[in-house]
């Protein structure tokens, strides 16, 4: 759990460290597909969601995105997803706890078959696209998800959006779980991301998704799209790998973050 902020009014230097970790979805090309800047983003981030081949990539990508992440120190963890490689795994599908059971259990041992075989051990487990969503409001599915979690490997920390259905069903399940926060994503009145169909889902400019990031890390607030304030307690701020100008914002923001005192590390399991 990260450190209580003791002064959030005054200089870096006036107020009390916060710890966070700073995440990016990688991996995500396929075959002859190219998605990302792996190789530029890796040295500013702190740990790595892999995609396990269900709506992004495939072995080999999933081999050479570990051993970055392994010459980077960098933690790395299993990005599952619904099994969406058309729809990159933003489109919602019916599925059953059970059904969501397996297919987490599925890409976490497919992914960890390459972590192990680097000499490492996996970190977390983060949902994907509408995976994450379904699972941040209905609390069956985000049981079964939590409980393929816990059914692999029970040291694994279950990231997933901050105070939503998916870490409390982390926490029912033993789990060390991760709040997460999205550095370029709107926010609804109530919590939830605002859905990518609306036009001003994403932030756009660096200097906004900047300050947004940093407002969440040492205040604990974002802005909701309506202008309202949210408190939000992250443990894991996001940075999206698919961004056209992902390293340049990675960069910006790992150095932001450090200017302001914010120490930046990896969430660390059992």
């Amino acid at each position: 759990m990260n450190d209580p902020i003791a002064d959030t009014t005054g200089s870096p230097a006036m107020r009390a460290t916060r710890v966070i970790d700073l995440n990016c979805d990688l991996g995500e090309s396929f075959g002859a597909w190219t998605m990302g800047a792996d190789c530029d983003v890796m040295p500013f981030i702190t740990s790595a969601n892999v995609a396990c081949g269900f709506h992004a990539g495939d072995p080999d990508t999933m081999r050479r995105t570990v051993a970055l992440a392994v010459a980077s120190g960098v933690a790395i963890g299993a990005h599952v997803s619904l099994p969406d490689l058309v729809g990159f795994g933003r489109r919602e599908m019916r599925i059953s706890a059970d059904e969501a059971h397996a297919m987490t259990l599925y890409q976490i041992g497919a992914l960890d078959a390459f972590v192990r075989s680097s000499g490492r051990r996996l970190q977390h487990v983060k949902p994907h696209g509408a995976l994450y969503n379904m699972a941040a409001r209905d609390a069956t599915l985000a049981d079964a998800v939590a409980g393929a979690v816990r059914d692999f490997d029970s040291a694994l920390v279950l990231v997933g959006l901050a105070g939503s259905e998916l870490p409390r069903a982390g926490e029912r399940a033993g789990l060390v779980v991760s709040h997460e926060a999205f550095s370029d994503r709107r926010y609804e009145t109530g919590g939830a991301l605002t859905p990518r169909r609306e036009a001003d889902a994403v932030i756009e400019d660096v200097d906004a998704a900047v300050a947004q990031a940093l407002s969440i890390a040492i205040h604990g607030v974002a802005q909701t799209r309506n202008g309202g304030t949210l408190a939000l307690h992250a443990d894991t701020l996001c940075v999206h790998g698919d961004r056209t100008d992902a390293a340049r914002f990675a960069r910006r923001l790992r150095a932001a973050l450090d200017a302001a005192g914010v120490i930046v590390r990896a969430e660390r399991g059992r």
